[in-house]
């Protein structure tokens, strides 16, 4: 921008006012004069647009008069125009249109310095702003006053404008690179004092802040500390509540199930002793998976007696009151009523059948006997013996350590079942000998006269495993057979 006003300067300077006859030496003087006239307000930034007298004498160009005319440029440090004036004397001068563009000319030219003045007008605000700024942050490390060293630059920034004539062009700076230079320094205290606030904090004793923020610190952090502890022992506190709360309900729900019993043998009357052979194995329908285990399991035998009560509620065919199983044979002792074939003792898979009728829906007490002598056998039905043979696996002794199944025939040991060959029922009682009871001893059995318990497997509670939904009950094989 100043360029600019410097050669609309320079042009003016050029150019001859119009209806003038003064000699050639006096455009010197009206320039001076016209720089003046236009530029009233800018004394402040107009000194950077002078340059040395001497060198602008020596280095323009002359008119065409020869080397005696004088030259046709002010003395502003500008860009030299030659330029052809008309001659001079009476009735010569420019025309209408040459001083119209004078006139907008110098107009625009006042129009700029005004600019030009309002803006270093604010660059100064902006100046005596950051200096106030620098002054607060040095008053506030305790270091000298900034006023005394800004005012240095602020006066200088305010001084007294210079001369500013076209006569006397100074030789200082442009007004710009004025602003340029304390704006730099203004930033070169700031970094210095950037650099330096860092070992001050470190060197210098701790100050009054300093030590309240330190100790509010320290306050902060034993906060901190008091309310984690209060933190884990609430934690642990509701731990040993929710442990507490679960065994409290634990005890009420076994208290609770305590009253419950005692309750139901309020209902029905005073329990009265019921030995552990008096129950029964319930099987409700016929399947493969429903059934009964003897956890015991046989030894070596040459002769046995098996008895039990049984109570059939199959449509066809008895079933398989029981089995027992060795690895090498799955028939090893089997009693089966299958379809339509009548009842079958089988022993190492030989058959002998049993003329017993076991389908009329009640309770019956059956015993099967056998000895390895001869293959003889002997079968009874309420203590009556209703069938005898002899060839049944002579000399065969029975295995040991096999699976004794009660309610499904095994094609297996211990497993592989047929659901049409299953017992439907209900079975108790049930007892192996080693060898033949005597036809008194069993009848004792069946009328209730004799309590005989098996020598090789005993009827008992803890020796009879249930799967499949078979159930066990209560059962009094005596009562039960006088009913029936």
């Amino acid at each position: 921008m100043l360029a600019f006003l410097g050669a609309i300067i320079c042009i003016i300077a050029s150019v001859h006012p119009a209806g003038t006859a003064a000699p050639a030496a006096a455009p010197a003087a009206d320039n001076d004069s016209a720089a003046a006239a236009l530029l009233p307000a800018a004394d402040k930034g107009l000194g950077a647009l002078h340059g040395p007298a001497e060198a602008l004498a020596s280095a323009g160009p002359r008119l065409p008069g020869g080397p005696q005319s004088p030259p046709l440029f002010s003395r502003f440090v500008c860009t030299p125009l030659s330029a052809e004036c008309p001659a001079t004397g009476p009735g010569t001068g420019p025309g209408p249109e040459e001083l119209l563009a004078l006139r907008s000319a110098a107009a625009q030219l006042r129009r700029t310095a005004l600019e030009q003045k309002e803006r270093i007008r604010m660059d100064q605000e902006t100046i005596r702003e950051l200096t106030g700024k620098l002054s607060r942050c040095e008053g506030g490390l305790r270091t000298a006053p900034a006023a005394a060293a800004a005012a240095p630059a602020a006066a200088g920034l305010r001084a007294a404008p210079r001369p500013g004539t076209m006569g006397h062009p100074p030789a200082e700076p442009p007004a710009v690179r004025e602003l340029e230079e304390a704006v730099r320094a203004l930033q070169d205290r700031i970094d210095r004092i950037e650099q330096e606030l860092p070992a001050r904090t470190n060197g210098s004793a701790p100050t009054a802040p300093a030590l309240a923020r330190d100790a509010l610190h320290t306050k902060m952090e034993q906060l901190e500390e008091q309310l984690l502890s209060k933190i884990l022992t609430l934690q642990k506190e509701r731990q040993a509540a929710s442990t507490n709360r679960s065994q409290q309900q634990q005890h009420i729900d076994k208290e609770l199930n305590s009253l419950q019993n005692r309750l139901t043998e309020l209902e029905h009357g005073p329990p009265g002793y019921s030995p552990p052979n008096a129950f029964k194995v319930t099987i409700p329908v016929q399947n493969n998976y429903m059934y009964a285990r003897m956890k015991k399991s046989l030894p070596e035998l040459y002769a046995f007696t098996i008895c039990m009560w049984l109570k059939s509620k199959a449509l066809a065919g008895l079933g398989t009151p029981f089995s027992y199983s060795v690895p090498s044979q799955a028939n090893e002792i089997v009693l089966l009523e299958w379809g339509t074939n009548p009842l079958e003792l089988l022993i190492n898979d030989k058959v002998a059948q049993l003329p017993l009728s076991l389908k009329d829906k009640a309770w019956h007490h059956v015993c099967v006997a056998w000895t390895t002598r001869d293959g003889k056998w002997s079968a009874y039905q309420d203590g009556e013996q209703r069938g005898a043979g002899e060839n049944l696996a002579s000399w065969h002794a029975i295995k040991p350590q096999g699976v004794l199944i009660l309610g499904q025939e095994q094609d297996m040991l211990g497993g592989r079942f047929d659901a049409t060959q299953a017992f439907v029922g209900e079975l108790a009682q049930f007892g192996v000998w080693d060898h033949m009871l005597a036809p008194a001893e069993i009848l004792g059995l069946a009328n209730c006269t004799s309590h005989l318990q098996g020598n090789v497997i005993q009827w008992d509670d803890q020796a009879v495993e249930v799967f499949g939904g078979a159930s066990k009950a209560p059962f009094a094989a005596c009562e039960e057979g006088r009913k029936a």
